[in-house]
């Protein structure tokens, strides 16, 4: 019986066989399936692809795997979120991220200083996200494995260069990632391509706003570009509006703090479960403990509830702050 597939399935299936990064070959193992039609020509096809996505996804997790084919863009995620901070040369990443981590990434006033992506912990509240300095995007030189990289990142935050010409380094970023079948959130009509595309949000931050000086130039920076971006002024070099910048990427990570309080005991508020916003009182209870999904009892909360140490439900949504007492 005939497969009849899409002429897409073999334009994934040409870039599969010249791929060498397993993630990149499980990716597009994953792509190849889910544009395969469903009919009883496809059967066999379907499950050689799915015995190759579960051969190469156990691969990958191997120690011997993984010293074959360690890669500086394969970076496992840390804390509450992964973020990419990406952009055109010389705007300012690299200053950005050693600015707000205690990583180190090679800064200098010219372009192309970065070549291999460096990550670094940014301390919001008590909580510890990861971002990741990448190198310059750039239209000569395509690195696949940093567009990897970027597809697996859950926010991307690209920089340019208010004192520079920053509606065209932006453009320019936008291009660049849709022309890589990454497209932002919110922005998806601007994606033409065939194949499904990485939907990422995306936070866009105006570096080199040093002083008061620049807000003129930042409001008519805002004026003038055309898409509804989410758009902050920023200074590396000063750390200004650094707390307006944390704020906006725990929004964007859509992420909560929930703390455990032991029965009898006070809760450890240097310590927060971190949770994807819109979890259950049961999510957070598999969290603090596998045992709690099969033997809970009860569950109390401080915080969202009407009362204080309201006795709630598996079910109940938590929200950011809220102080939880499970009991088995």
């Amino acid at each position: 019986m005939p497969t009849n597939l899409p002429p897409i399935y073999y334009e994934i299936e040409a870039q599969y066989r010249e791929a060498t990064d397993s993630q990149e070959k499980i990716a597009l193992l994953e792509e190849m399936f889910s544009v395969v039609p469903k009919h009883k020509g496809t059967d066999h096809l379907r499950a050689d692809l799915r015995r190759r996505l579960a051969k190469l996804r156990t691969t990958a997790k191997t120690p011997s795997a993984a010293s074959k084919q360690a890669s500086v863009f394969n970076i496992d995620p840390e804390g509450a979120g992964q973020i990419a901070i990406i952009g055109m040369p010389n705007v300012g990443k690299s200053a950005l991220v050693a600015a707000l981590t205690h990583a180190a990434p090679e800064s200098a006033p010219y372009p192309f200083t970065t070549w291999t992506p460096t990550p670094g912990m940014m301390p919001i509240d008590n909580v510890q996200v990861q971002i990741i300095d990448t190198p310059p995007l750039n239209r000569e030189h395509v690195e696949p494995e940093l567009f990897n990289l970027i597809r697996r990142a859950e926010l991307l935050i690209i920089v340019i260069d208010i004192q520079g010409y920053p509606i065209d380094q932006l453009e320019e970023a936008i291009d660049i990632l849709l022309e890589n079948r990454i497209v932002a959130a919110g922005h998806e009509d601007m994606y033409t391509g065939s194949r499904i595309p990485a939907v990422k949000p995306v936070l866009v931050l105006a570096n080199k706003c040093d002083d008061p000086s620049c807000d003129e130039d930042f409001a008519v920076l805002c004026e003038l570009v055309d898409e509804d971006w989410t758009l902050l002024p920023i200074s590396a070099a000063t750390g200004r509006h650094f707390d307006a910048l944390k704020r906006t990427v725990f929004e964007h990570l859509e992420i909560i703090r929930v703390y455990a309080k032991p029965p009898g005991k006070e809760p450890d508020f240097s310590r927060p479960f971190v949770l994807k916003r819109g979890a259950t009182v049961e999510e957070f209870a598999g969290k603090v403990h596998q045992d709690f999904l099969t033997q809970l009892k009860t569950a109390r909360v401080w915080g969202s509830t009407e009362h204080d140490g309201l006795m709630v439900s598996r079910d109940y949504v938590l929200h950011d702050g809220d102080v939880v007492e499970l009991r088995a």
